[in-house]
Order: structure tokens, then sequence, then C-alpha cells
């Protein structure tokens, strides 16, 4: 008889989360916040002394979502806060790594959004549109860490991201800090973000 593999992961919060049937009872937002200020993005290759974490993108990206769409519900907002909340585990795939593993990856990331969001009192699924609005708030966002610490040209970022409003981003800048300052910004960003959905 074949022994079937272990699909869960065992979290700090003593959850155990199964990737392959993951439930919202087993989703604690300590849990994500941790683990996306440990992944790094753009696998690691970012100038500097500390890597610039899932977490901290995803900050700036609910940032420039915010900027984009003044109008934007609370619930919206913490939509564009978690887009990259799975990565707390199964991590950050860079494109070219996406596109080659296959839909497989698309799949865990899809049942863990769901997951995540009905947790968090969220739809299951991201309607369409606010799905397209965040993904522009997330290229501008990649726009700028390519730009600032990941070593591409602006010709090379505006070729790969679109150039953005340079309105959009006055005033915002890349910043690269210890995990543990990054885990307690996006925690309580995401406690008032919920409180304001009630």
């Amino acid at each position: 008889m074949a022994t079937q593999l272990r699909a869960w992961q065992r979290m700090l919060s003593g959850r155990r989360l199964d990737l392959l049937d993951p439930t919202p009872v087993d989703i604690e937002i300590e849990d994500i916040a941790h683990g996306l200020a440990f992944v790094a993005r753009w696998n690691g290759q970012t100038r500097g002394d500390f890597p610039y974490s899932v977490a901290e993108h995803s900050l700036l990206v609910e940032e420039i979502f915010g900027r984009l769409y003044p109008k934007a519900t609370p619930a919206q907002r913490l939509t564009a806060l978690l887009h990259d909340a799975p990565e707390y585990v199964i991590g950050d795939m860079i494109s070219p790594v996406k596109a080659a593993v296959g839909p497989g990856y698309d799949e865990l990331d899809k049942r863990l959004t769901a997951a995540i969001h009905i947790r968090f009192g969220l739809p299951a699924a991201v309607p369409v549109r606010l799905k397209q609005r965040i993904k522009r708030a997330d290229k501008i966002s990649a726009w700028m860490e390519a730009t600032q610490i990941a070593g591409f040209t602006t010709a090379e970022a505006n070729k790969f991201f679109g150039r953005p409003d340079p309105d959009i981003i006055t005033g915002l800048s890349i910043q690269l800090r210890a995990p543990l300052d990054v885990r307690t910004d996006f925690t309580q960003r995401h406690e008032t973000l919920l409180g304001a959905l009630t």
C-alpha cells in the first residue's frame, strides 16, 4: 500500500493548514503576516541589507490601490492587501517559474485565496474588475521595485510593467526593513481594514 504524502503544514499558531484542502478555520493573520514578512520577492535578487518581502510589497500595493481608487471600500482595500497572501505557504515564484510549473501552482493559489478570503469576510472569488484594479496597482509596485532595488533600467521596467503615472507614486519609495517590523505593520494594517468592515 502506498503511503499518502503529508499535505499539511504546521503553523506557528499551532494550526495545521492542509494545502490541498485549506479551510478558513485554519487561517490566522499572524501566520500570514509572519510568513509573508520572511518571503523575499525577486528571488531575493535585490539591493540592500534586508530582502524585500512580500509583506512589504503587499503594504505598498494596498497604498497604491488606495491612491488609484480613492473611493475603494475597506473590503476592496483588504482584498488588495491580501492579494499575495497564499504566498505565506507556497512562496513567491517569479513569473518565469510559474509558467514552467504550470497550472498546479494556480490551483493551489486559488484554493488558498478562497479560504483566506472567507476567513476574513471577503468573497471567496475576487470579482474580475477588482482583480484587474489590484493588478494595476501590483504592476506599479513592480515597476518601483524593479527600478529602485532589482537592477532594472527605467526602459526595461517600462517595457515589462508599463510606465506609471508619476502623480500616483509621488512620495512613495521602497522600504527595506527588518522582517519583524514589516510583520507588525502588516498585521496592524489588516486589523484596521478588517475593523472598518463592520
